[in-house]
C-alpha cells in the first residue's frame, strides 16, 4: 500500500521534507498484506477523496469510530455500507456525472456520507452556505442544473425560490413529503455501482463579503503533495479524534475531514457551535485536533474560559477563513497553550501560507510562510518581484489551484503561472507573510493609498475595543474619507479622539479615521468574515 500511495504522489512530494511529513503524521505507513487490495481499491476507483479515505479505512480497521455526531456515532465499516446503499439512492434520482448534488446543511454525518456517495458515482458537490439568501441559492442551482438537494429541515426556507423540478432529501430532523437521507438508505435498489466514476468536483461558493457569492469548481488531489504541504507545517497524527468545528460548506471543514479520513483519524461533529459546547466536546472525546475558524477562537477567549476542561488539551488548533488577529492570537495561546496554527488561504488557492505557534509568538499578525511545494511571490502592479518589506499583491501557486468559476464573468488574475490572491501584504527577511488588506478594500484619500489592515490593528489593541472594521466613503475634500466602525468591549465606552489620536502616532494624517461608528456587533457571514457592504452608512 505504501508503494501505492507513493505512486500517486507529485514530483514536489519527491523531496524528503514531503516524504517525511507524510510518514510522520501516519498517511503513508505499513500496511497488512491481507488488507492492501481492499484499501487499494478506493484509490484506485474514486482518486484521492473521502470516498478512497473511508473506502481504505473500511478495509484497515473496519471497526474503529469514523464519525461522531449529536445522533450517536458510526464505525469506518458502517460510513462505506450506507455510502453505498446512498450512492445507488442517489443514482436513482438522476444523480451522476454533469448532475450534480447540493448540500445545505450543518456539521453532521449527513453531509459527510453525502458527499462520500457522490464521489462513488462520479456526481459534483455542491456546498450551500446556510447564510446565503434563498433568491441566491436558487440562482446557483439554477445555473448549476442541480435537481437533488440534501438539506436539514431547519434550513429549509433557504429553499423557498426554487423550483419544483428540484428535489428535496432531509438529512437532519422531518420534513412532511420529503424522504430522508435515512430512508434511501433503508430503500436503495440493488443497482451496481460504477467501477471506474467519472472523479467528481467539489463546488463552493465563495463567501460573497463583495458581491453576490460565486460557485468556484475545486477538483479533488489527483496526487498526496497537497497533504504533504499542509503536514509539512501542520503536524497532524494518525488515528486520533479530530473535531471538526469550522463548517463543512466551507473550505476548510472541507479539507479538515479530508486530512482526517486520509489519517484515519475519528472526525466528531457538532451541529452548533458555541465555546462551551466546543471545550466539553473536545473533553469528551479527548479531541488531538480542532479545526475551526477564528471568530470561534475569538468567542472562546471572550467566553472567560480559563483553559480546556481538565484532563483535555489538544495538539493542534488550525484555524482559517479569515483574519486572525494578532491581539486575539496571543490572548488565546496565553490560555489555551501553544496549540494555534493559522493557515491563509482562500476558495481560488487553497492554501498560501502557515503560521504555527512560534511564528505568531515571534511575528504577531503574520500570515505565516509558504510550506512545502507552494511558491509565494510578492509583486508590483506590472508584474515584477518587490523587495522583503515593500507592498505588493499576493500571488501563490500550489498543486490545489481551482477549476474556474461556474460562470465566466469572473476574471482571475495570473502572473507567470501563479494566481493572485486579491491581497496586498509583504514579506519579511524570515520569509514571514503579512497582509495589509484586500486590493479592493485600498482606499484613496488625499491622494494617498491607505489600506485598513494596519489601521485596525492600531484601534483593535486598545482594551476597550472587542472589534474594529475600517472602510473608505466619499469625501467631497479628499475624494475618500475614512470610517471606524467599532465594538466596544461590554461596559466600555470608546472615546473617538482617543481612537485617532492612536492612529496618529503610528501612521499617516489620511490613515486617520474621520468618523466614529460604534455597533453592537459587526456584520459578518457564515465563517466569520466581515461583510462591509453591510455596515450603516455613517450620520
Amino acid at each position: 500500500m505504501i508503494e501505492a500511495f507513493l505512486s500517486r504522489i507529485g514530483s514536489v512530494t519527491g523531496t524528503a521534507r514531503a516524504v517525511g511529513a507524510l510518514t510522520r503524521s501516519g498517511v503513508v505507513r505499513p500496511v497488512r498484506p491481507d488488507r492492501v487490495v481492499g484499501m487499494a481499491s478506493g484509490l484506485v476507483r474514486y482518486g484521492i477523496g473521502v470516498a478512497a479515505g473511508y473506502t481504505a479505512g473500511a478495509a484497515r480497521h473496519p471497526g474503529r469510530t469514523a464519525i461522531v455526531d449529536d445522533t450517536g456515532a458510526l464505525s469506518y465499516g458502517e460510513v462505506a455500507w450506507r455510502t453505498g446503499r446512498l450512492a445507488r439512492a442517489l443514482l436513482a434520482r438522476g444523480a451522476g456525472p454533469g448532475a450534480p448534488v447540493a448540500l445545505l446543511c450543518r456539521n453532521s454525518r449527513h453531509p459527510v456520507e453525502v458527499a462520500v456517495a457522490a464521489e462513488k458515482i462520479g456526481a459534483d458537490v455542491v456546498l450551500l452556505n446556510n447564510g446565503t439568501a434563498p433568491a441566491q441559492i436558487a440562482e446557483v442551482l439554477a445555473d448549476l442544473g442541480v435537481h437533488t438537494v440534501v438539506a436539514d429541515a431547519d434550513l429549509h426556507d433557504r429553499l423557498a425560490d426554487v423550483g419544483e423540478e428540484v428535489g428535496t432529501v432531509v438529512a437532519r430532523g422531518h420534513l412532511g413529503g420529503h424522504p430522508t437521507c435515512e430512508d434511501l438508505i433503508a430503500s436503495a435498489p440493488d443497482a451496481r455501482l460504477p467501477v471506474r466514476p467519472d472523479h467528481s468536483r467539489t463546488i463552493v461558493l465563495t463567501s460573497g463579503t463583495t458581491g453576490a457569492p460565486k460557485g468556484a469548481r475545486r477538483p479533488h488531489p489527483s496526487t498526496l503533495a497537497p497533504a504533504a504541504s499542509i503536514l509539512s507545517e501542520i503536524p497532524l497524527r494518525a488515528g486520533v479524534a479530530v473535531h471538526i468545528a469550522a463548517p463543512l460548506f466551507h473550505t476548510w471543514g472541507n479539507a479538515g475531514l479530508l486530512l482526517a479520513v486520509l489519517h484515519g483519524s475519528t472526525v466528531v461533529l457538532r451541529s452548533r457551535f458555541d465555546p462551551a459546547s466546543l471545550l466539553d466536546t473536545v473533553a469528551a472525546h479527548r479531541c488531538d485536533t480542532v479545526f475551526a475558524v477564528p471568530v470561534m477562537v475569538q468567542r472562546v477567549v471572550e467566553s472567560g474560559a480559563p483553559g480546556w476542561r481538565a484532563g483535555s488539551a489538544p495538539r493542534i488548533v488550525a484555524v482559517s477563513g479569515s483574519a486572525l488577529p494578532a491581539g486575539l492570537a496571543a490572548e488565546f495561546m496565553d490560555r489555551f497553550g501553544e496549540v494555534l496554527y493559522n493557515l491563509y488561504g482562500s476558495t481560488e488557492v487553497s492554501w498560501v501560507s502557515i503560521a504555527g505557534p512560534a511564528d505568531l509568538r515571534a511575528s504577531p499578525g503574520t500570515a505565516g510562510r509558504a510550506p512545502v511545494g507552494t511558491t509565494l511571490r510578492i509583486l508590483d502592479d506590472d508584474g515584477h518581484p518587490v523587495p522583503p518589506g515593500v507592498e505588493g499583491r499576493v500571488f501563490v501557486g500550489n498543486d490545489m489551484p481551482f477549476d474556474g468559476y461556474t460562470r465566466g464573468d469572473a476574471a482571475v488574475e495570473m502572473r507567470d503561472g501563479l494566481l493572485g490572491t486579491g491581497d496586498i501584504g509583504t514579506l519579511d527577511g524570515n520569509g514571514l507573510l503579512h497582509l495589509t488588506g484586500r486590493a479592493d478594500d485600498m482606499i484613496v484619500s488625499g491622494g494617498e493609498n491607505v489600506h485598513p489592515g494596519p489601521v485596525e490593528d492600531l484601534i483593535a489593541a486598545r482594551d476597550e475595543v472587542r472589534e474594529v472594521a475600517v472602510v473608505g466613503v466619499p469625501d467631497d475634500e479628499y475624494g475618500q474619507r475614512l470610517v471606524a466602525y467599532v465594538v466596544p468591549v461590554d461596559g466600555a465606552s470608546v472615546d473617538a479622539d482617543a481612537l485617532r489620536n492612536a492612529v496618529r502616532g503610528s501612521l499617516s494624517r489620511f490613515a486617520v479615521p474621520r468618523d466614529v461608528v460604534v455597533l453592537d456587533a459587526l456584520p459578518r457571514n457564515q465563517t466569520g468574515k466581515v461583510v462591509r457592504r453591510d455596515l450603516p452608512p455613517p450620520s
